[in-house]
């Protein structure tokens, strides 16, 4: 699949289709940003009635293969969303559950991730405004509330990252993440994709930020679907866009319909 948008880098790209009732698609679904509207404060976001209903409607019509794909830790996606033990990555894909309730997890020593909790609450002390979210195996810096300081705070985390033994960068919109290395949303996605229900489907993947343009890509091997969400950027790998949130939702409704 073409990516429909290189001869104009800032142009929306089309919507994406609907799928046919008797479609086999795969959908997996990025939260902060794509499903939810971003909050200042990570944890005080909330999933509707509404919403969550829908997503279980459509777990049901895809036959369980619905998935969530989060930079969130799994205990956090699942306080969110009403522990529905459905297929889900967390942090970037450190963290996976299959669809069968199977786990695997990649993980650092105590010691570097006691070294990387230190040097990152250190870096944040630096930087009025930055807030720093904790996800014990990862720690993220958020510059939501200062978005002057983000280039700055980039920088200042690519010199630190030397030093950190096992992890790695994720920049994402307005935040940085210090993250244990070798993994990221596209080769989760893949994973998932290679174990049923996902297996043998049109993988189709929702997603606003960097940090899935791993997935789109990963994707595109598959001939699958990338939908960016939100502004168009200069460079993506997805070829279908949604607005926001909203139009995300009636997409969502508008693809159960035609399913059932």
């Amino acid at each position: 699949m073409k990516n429909s948008n290189a001869d104009s880098p800032r142009r929306m790209l089309p919507a994406p289709p609907l799928p046919a009732n008797d479609s086999r698609w795969a959908l997996f679904l990025d939260v902060d940003g794509t499903l939810l509207d971003f909050n200042d404060d990570p944890r005080a976001v909330e999933v509707t009635a509404p919403l969550l209903a829908l997503l279980h409607s459509l777990h049901d019509a895809l036959g369980g293969a619905l998935a969530l794909v989060s930079g969130r830790e799994l205990d956090d996606l699942d306080r969110l969303f009403g522990n529905p033990h459905w297929a889900a990555a967390g942090l970037h894909g450190l963290q996976l559950r299959r669809a069968d309730g199977s786990f695997r997890r990649i993980t650092v020593t105590p010691e570097q991730q006691q070294h990387m909790h230190q040097a990152a609450t250190a870096l944040a002390a630096r930087f009025e405004g930055v807030q720093l979210e904790d996800k014990r195996i990862a720690v993220a810096l958020h510059c939501r509330r200062a978005p002057e300081q983000f280039e700055s705070l980039r920088d200042a985390a690519v010199q630190m990252v030397t030093q950190l033994s096992g992890y790695e960068l994720q920049p994402g919109n307005l935040v940085i993440e210090f993250k244990p290395a070798g993994m990221d949303k596209g080769r989760a996605v893949l994973e998932l994709l290679a174990s049923a229900p996902f297996n043998g489907r049109l993988p189709v993947y929702l997603g606003d930020d960097l940090t899935d343009e791993h997935a789109f890509a990963s994707l595109r091997q598959k001939h699958g679907m990338g939908v960016l969400i939100g502004s168009p950027r200069s460079s993506t790998q997805a070829s279908f866009s949604l607005r926001d949130p909203a139009a995300v939702k009636t997409w969502l409704v508008r693809a159960l319909d035609a399913l059932s």
